[in-house]
């Protein structure tokens, strides 16, 4: 059983759809803005409620901001929204999720960070900045939350096919297939979240699950 929480409404009753006509018809839908502590309260408890109880926590909302400009053209109230989605948001769903963990036999929460989280890719500073923010996050939680038998890990994949990544790259649906570079699917990322989520992960906790096709791995010698 599944609790599906967005800010975009249409985009979760289109998705409940999808999961019905599949034939899972447990999924709980509500909006939320993850930027607002009330909203989150609120959605959490309605989702443990539903559920009876919170196992696991994702966090995957994410905006990437500013794109391709410089620091000093930057706003401050653009810098300021990046953050409270990527780094608030995460911050409030495990604080308010945290109490109904904390009654689970198995609970885990898995953030989605980004190989920014590493690297820093040109014209993006807000977003680099908080993807380091996030992989921080989850460290300090993976410590404070161990004694709680909580464990806290997060997914970092570099570019994935999805409607932010096209729209900040212009590419049409689609469009990815003839890139030279490697791009994976969010259906790619969400199995690495699974696995970190489920019991077969039992002893990892505050790591980061890097999925960049050995990106980082690569030395830049001779520099």
């Amino acid at each position: 059983r599944v609790a599906l929480l967005d800010r975009d409404e249409r985009g979760l009753r289109a998705l409940q759809a999808e999961l019905r006509a599949s034939g899972i018809d447990s999924a709980v839908t509500l909006p939320v803005d993850v930027t607002d502590e009330s909203s989150v309260r609120s959605a959490v408890e309605e989702a443990a409620a539903a559920l009876d109880g919170v196992d696991v926590v994702v966090a995957c909302a994410g905006v990437s901001g500013p794109f391709g400009s410089p620091v000093d053209e930057i706003a401050l109230e653009a810098w300021n929204a990046v953050l409270a989605v990527n780094v608030t948001g995460p911050f409030l769903l495990v604080k308010h999720t945290l109490p109904h963990l904390r009654r689970s036999k198995a609970p885990a929460i898995v953030l989605l960070a980004s190989d920014s989280s590493f690297v820093a890719a040109p014209g993006m500073v807000p977003y680099n900045a908080s993807k380091g923010a996030v992989l921080q996050l989850m460290r300090a939680l993976s410590v404070d939350l161990a004694p709680d038998g909580v464990r806290v890990n997060a997914v970092c994949p570099s570019i994935v096919d999805t409607p932010m990544a096209r729209a900040d790259l212009g590419v049409e649906p689609g469009g990815f297939a003839g890139a030279d570079f490697p791009v994976q699917t969010a259906e790619e990322v969400a199995r690495h979240v699974l696995y970190l989520a489920s019991t077969a992960s039992r002893p990892v906790n505050g790591h980061a699950l890097v999925s960049d096709f050995g990106y980082l791995a690569r030395s830049s010698f001779p520099a």
